[in-house]
């Protein structure tokens, strides 16, 4: 029978670790980290506990550390080390730059930590990883701070003050939102938050965003997690698609397929046939089609056939 201690010894150790990085946690929590059983936690826990580890415990909550206790900085490994660089270099080009000057502070620290052949090791790997220029900036340049702020409001549960210019009307408004939660989709930062001016959750991206500023208003509502309102979004009404497209355009329009509801695909002789379950048939699916459109073929719906034509016809008077 192979022994089990080592393997329940990181754990006992990763589980102290990981009390330490929040206020509570709970045992389901820590079950599903390490693909074990309730028990074994509770198990664990004891351990900890009978060790002189002061845990606080509720029943229906979860566990915590009592306060004003801590351990000394742990040593990372060699893996952790690396994934200290994919992180640093994603932070500097996809946010902006006051979360990425936080984050680059936050860097110094951690590396003040690490072992001479640590800090060897990561500095030879951080010349050799680059990443490209975006070319459209996901911040203006008059809201430097804005995922910051953002954070904030969400923490503190402080409304901010938003002057946000529209995409459909190009028109700026100011709005006091009280935020829900941040989401990174298709190349841009969102926020989705309670708008007071719309009386209703609204998502707004983070480049519309000319000017952001944290109020001292608390929240009017208890929001949900930022999950149930995207998933409320999901399931708005749809249509269903059918396109035929040919092999060698198919395999370019795997990326972007997936924001216009793509479902299924089937190999038809060297044609491939595409199922999406679309949620903008007037506008946003035949514009995208267009641009690939003398390659492919609409199955379905007739609607969507019409509609690509009138866009086709009026591309057509602007030719003339």
């Amino acid at each position: 029978m192979l022994d089990e201690t080592p393997k329940r010894f990181d754990r006992i150790v990763a589980i102290l670790i990981q009390l330490q990085s929040k206020k509570i946690v709970k045992a389901q929590e820590l079950a599903d980290r390490f693909e074990c059983s309730l028990r074994t936690i509770y198990r664990d826990i004891r351990t900890l506990e009978a060790s002189g580890v002061p845990i606080y415990s509720e029943a229906g909550v979860g566990y915590a550390l009592m306060d004003g206790y801590r351990l000394p900085p742990v040593m990372f490994t060699r893996e952790e080390v690396s994934s200290f660089i994919a992180a640093e270099k994603l932070m500097q080009k996809f946010t902006d730059p006051s979360l990425g000057s936080h984050y680059a502070s936050a860097m110094y620290k951690l590396k003040s930590v690490l072992r001479s052949t640590d800090k060897d090791y990561l500095s030879n790997i951080e010349s050799r990883v680059v990443m490209q220029t975006i070319e459209q900036p996901m911040f203006n340049d008059n809201s430097p701070n804005t995922l910051s702020l953002l954070f904030e409001g969400i923490a503190e549960k402080k409304q901010i003050l938003l002057s946000y210019k529209t995409y459909e009307t190009d028109e700026t408004t100011q709005r006091n939102i009280e935020p829900v939660g941040v989401f990174h989709d298709n190349n841009n930062w969102y926020f989705l938050g309670y708008c007071h001016l719309r009386q209703d959750y609204r998502q707004f991206r983070t480049d519309r965003i000319q000017e952001i500023k944290k109020t001292e208003f608390d929240f009017t509502i208890e929001h949900d997690a930022l999950e149930t309102y995207l998933t409320k979004t999901e399931n708005c009404p749809t249509t269903k698609v059918k396109i035929l497209v040919e092999k060698k355009i198919a395999r370019y329009l795997t990326t972007e397929r997936k924001y216009h509801g793509f479902v299924s695909e089937k190999e038809i002789g060297n044609q491939i046939e595409m199922t999406f379950m679309s949620r903008s048939v007037e506008e946003g699916f035949p514009r995208w089609f267009l641009m690939f459109g003398d390659y492919a073929t609409i199955l379905e719906p007739e609607s969507l056939k019409t509609r690509t034509l009138e866009l086709l016809e009026v591309n057509k008077q602007r030719l003339l």
